[in-house]
């Protein structure tokens, strides 16, 4: 079984692929074909999947073994493995967006997730993109003094930081059983898999960078992101029914866009690809009682 690859944007982020059904059986060359157009490109639509939830779970196992949400009271219906996001009414007329500013997920964990999946399952008539920012690219055009002060740096990251700019859902008691202490990571990392450097910054878990006073280091943080969010470094994502979008949660950052009818339901279902221990990196946890759960009422 073939497909066909398409480039979305001449930024090198972003590619369709066509022709391929994941439902079907997929030889070993076309999933390391597969990985290294993932590892390239950072973020695959492949249109035309059309999955139940089983089908989506299996089809994620193209990209390597499926890794454990955190929060626990977000799995669908339709299979406890598969995890879905929605618009949520959390009081009349008000809603919770999953996702709405650029972050990378999981990063709170000592091995944080190489990938995360989504496939629409309903999407409203409008809006609802999600724009995704190369890493890679920008991390590469930083100034070589900046390269080298970051190079020395390594940040903690927790559940939800104190500095996160929107609140994450309340979480339950499974949840917080299953989730890890806080996790030390470097803020430019190699990619296992290109070689190439990136910036590993996340606004919404980043609780301190270690040896700096807090001010300093949300002053860098903000420096960081308003440089890797310009629209350079930027793939938009349109959306499509049957869409299977999976990113990489190394290279790049993402943000789900709330600029739609909240009375018309956006479903996707959800799926991380379990991540690596990078060569250059020893997994660290920092203190637990720096971790810090919403818990009570959106």
């Amino acid at each position: 079984m073939n497909y066909t690859l398409t480039p979305m944007n001449a930024l090198g982020i972003g590619a369709e692929i066509r022709g391929l059904d994941t439902t079907m059986p997929v030889s070993d060359e076309v999933r390391r074909q597969l990985n290294a157009d993932f590892a390239k490109y950072h973020v695959l639509a492949l249109r035309d999947q059309k999955l139940s939830a089983d089908q989506f779970l299996a089809s994620c196992g193209l990209f390597g073994e499926i890794m454990e949400h955190h929060r626990k009271n977000s799995a669908t219906p339709e299979n406890p493995r598969v995890y879905e996001i929605r618009n949520i009414e959390t009081s009349p007329g008000k809603y919770f967006i999953s996702g709405a500013s650029f972050h990378t997920d999981h990063s709170n964990d000592p091995v944080p997730p190489k990938a995360t999946a989504l496939h629409a399952i309903s999407l409203p008539s409008y809006g609802g993109d999600t724009q995704f920012v190369d890493m890679h690219q920008a991390y590469d055009d930083l100034p070589e003094t900046m390269k080298q002060r970051l190079g020395k740096l390594k940040a903690v990251h927790v559940y939800q930081s104190k500095y996160s700019p929107r609140k994450l859902r309340v979480v339950d008691a499974q949840t917080i059983q299953h989730t890890p202490p806080p996790a030390i990571h470097p803020l430019v990392r190699t990619h296992p898999e290109n070689g190439r450097k990136f910036l590993y910054i996340n606004p919404v878990r980043i609780e301190s960078i270690l040896g700096m006073p807090d001010e300093e280091s949300q002053a860098l943080i903000a420096e960081l992101m308003a440089h890797a969010t310009q629209l350079k470094y930027e793939y938009r994502h349109k959306w499509l029914h049957g869409d299977m979008v999976i990113w990489d949660d190394r290279s790049v950052l993402h943000k789900a866009n709330g600029d739609y009818d909240m009375k018309e339901l956006r479903r996707m279902y959800r799926l991380m690809i379990r991540g690596v221990v990078h060569a250059d990196e020893t997994p660290t946890t920092a203190d637990a009682s720096l971790q810090r759960l919403p818990t009570g009422v959106v």
